[in-house]
């Protein structure tokens, strides 16, 4: 294997383990790129104490592993301040000045020649950094990669509109902040990466930068994420949703499915249940068990039994773009799956024949999740077209590789950091 070099990657969250979106995404490059020959140095923030002890499992891959904990209340707290800077508060909330001594004491002491960042505001880390080529103070030559994974500013502009003053408020000036942010970094780094094609285009159409903003897809674990070969025996028919339930788009998304369109398809077919699954459910969420067929699991340490036990799985999201690894997941274990528009942009699948896509209307929705529990050879057919699919275009090797094209030969027309005070 062609050792290509140090590679220091920065994350938001601990990439370990690979059970919500965005630690799905950085596990898996971190894998890819230890496999393609890269000796990496990981630094990422703890915003919960059990990620703490996954340094034994990350030192498996990485040549250096520094975790910094993180409390998420003292965060938010600092970060009201990052306005009055010019800075979106998100940027202040993922800072840490014990982080940012690891990451510098890694530049000095290793040759490295490659940096991924991971999340938009983990730039902060370079940008306060005098041990890279984007400070005015250095003269090091190394290519500097930002994943920005979504345009989060769009994210936050969205949930300017779907809530009331004062919440509407901070929402929009965290958009803009973020907007002029994520220009800035356009400019500060060498490539910046998204998660599709249709959110690179959003983002081109902001910056107006088209040669730097590129797209390094999503995949998906095929051996785990398999079809089940076990019968299962009688019981109701059965809809899951997986994700993080501290997410805003999936609070949304689960909550007008449970309220709008759940009972709508339990008046035509009885006692349908709707399973959800995943940590971080908060009131809002486990209220929702109160309603007549939900089922809140909470945390688990497999999806998979739950999925594998459903008749449909469902990704009702109204909030946001970019991949939905829980779709990919459910195509990848053989399980018809309904979504609507917001969930199927950006994936390379045909709809209609590999999994259904619905407008978020609740009449609509409803009849077509009927009709799908009602044809169990339409389910059957759809499932095995889905598992061809992401056979054939999601395997993570194949998405990752113009990451590594990208942290290899990024253009090198870069501009300084503004200096730091």
């Amino acid at each position: 294997m062609t050792v290509r070099g140090d590679l220091l990657m920065i994350v938001h969250r601990v990439p370990y383990p690979p059970d919500k979106g965005d630690k799905i995404r950085s596990y898996n490059q971190l894998r890819f790129l230890t496999e393609q020959g890269w000796r990496v140095h990981l630094c990422a923030l703890a915003d919960d104490p059990v990620d703490l002890g996954h340094v034994e499992e990350l030192g498996r891959l990485c040549a250096t592993v520094a975790i910094e904990p993180i409390n998420p209340l003292f965060q938010k707290i600092r970060s009201l301040s990052a306005p009055l800077r010019g800075l979106p508060m998100s940027a202040r909330f993922f800072y840490s000045s014990d982080l940012q001594k690891k990451v510098d004491q890694i530049l000095s002491h290793h040759p490295v020649s490659a940096v991924l960042c991971f999340c938009g505001p983990i730039a902060e880390y370079l940008r306060r950094s005098s041990c890279t080529p984007l400070s005015q103070a250095s003269d090091r030559q190394m290519t500097c990669v930002m994943d920005l994974v979504d345009v989060d500013s769009d994210k936050w502009e969205q949930y300017a509109q779907r809530h009331a003053v004062p919440l509407k408020w901070v929402f929009r000036l965290e958009g803009w902040l973020l907007r002029r942010y994520e220009q800035q970094i356009t400019h500060w780094f060498d490539a910046v990466a998204l998660v599709s094609e249709a959110e690179a285009d959003v983002f081109r159409n902001r910056t107006g930068l088209l040669h730097k903003i590129h797209a390094v897809g999503n995949g998906v674990d095929l051996a785990y994420f398999h079809p089940s070969v076990e019968t299962t025996g009688q019981r109701n028919l059965r809809i899951s949703f997986c994700g993080a339930m501290g997410y805003l788009p999936n609070i949304d998304a689960v909550c007008w499915f449970a309220r709008e369109v759940l009972p709508r398809i339990r008046e035509t077919l009885g006692d349908v249940e709707f399973w959800i699954v995943g940590g971080g459910a908060g009131e809002e969420v486990r209220v929702l068990e109160t309603y007549p067929g939900v089922r809140v699991t909470g945390r688990v340490a497999d999806v998979r039994p739950f999925v594998w036990e459903s008749d449909l799985s469902v990704a009702p999201i109204r909030i946001a773009r970019g991949i939905q690894n829980k779709v990919l997941e459910a195509m990848a274990m053989g399980i018809a799956t309904l979504v609507t528009p917001q969930a199927f942009e950006g994936l390379e699948v045909e709809a209609g024949r590999d999994l259904l896509v619905v407008p978020a209307e609740p009449e609509l929705f409803a009849a077509k999740a009927i009709e799908m529990l009602r044809e169990l050879g339409w389910r059957h057919d759809m499932a095995l077209h889905a598992r061809r699919a992401v056979e054939e275009k999601y395997s993570w090797s194949a998405r990752l590789q113009a990451l590594d094209e990208l942290l290899r030969g990024a253009s090198a027309d870069s501009a300084p950091f503004p200096v730091v005070e």
